[in-house]
């Protein structure tokens, strides 16, 4: 009996819980609970471990592919395309975004610090704050929307692993 399997249902069942959580409860909550100087602090910690797990965690579901691994992968090419956008996705929020995002919320907070007034505030931003802000939605924007790629190719791709479940 191959531990194989149970690997990879673990590997995914990690992968998926992980990603709904932090997608869709602890952001969420976090937001609506801490002060934004503390959202802020925090989701720059969470968010580069986050992409690595779910990076690291996609990279083990797809070598421990039952029956034989990356072979059985390459033998099924709808699942290892899913595996692989997924992987793409939170490879480009791990290489790219998230780091850009961080950036730019810092060179934001740094702003606000300068012009002596938040970056939503109701006088509107200085020229130096517009960009900031253009910088940092650009990117958030691009991380979120790459993030729910993520999200929706590991659902997917739990569909089609069920599938082939027998109980």
């Amino acid at each position: 009996m191959s531990l194989l399997p149970a690997c990879h249902l673990l590997a995914y069942g990690t992968l998926l819980g992980t990603t709904v959580y932090q997608s869709f409860v602890m952001t969420k909550v976090c937001y609506t609970a801490l002060p934004m100087s503390s959202f802020t602090t925090l989701q720059r910690k969470v968010f580069p471990v986050y992409f690595r797990l779910q990076s690291i965690l996609l990279i083990v579901t797809a070598l421990t592919y039952p029956p034989t691994s990356l072979l059985a992968l390459y033998k099924a090419p709808v699942d290892a395309g899913l595996l692989a956008f997924a992987s793409a996705t939170a490879l480009a929020n791990l290489a790219k975004y998230g780091p850009a995002t961080s950036t730019a919320m810092v060179e934001r907070i740094h702003q606000e610090t300068r012009d002596g007034k938040k970056f939503n505030d109701p006088s509107g931003p200085s020229e130096e704050m517009h960009l900031r802000n253009r910088a940092f939605s650009r990117n958030h924007a691009m991380s979120i929307h790459l993030n729910l790629l993520s999200v929706g190719a590991t659902v997917a791709y739990g569909f089609r692993l069920a599938s082939r479940l027998r109980f």
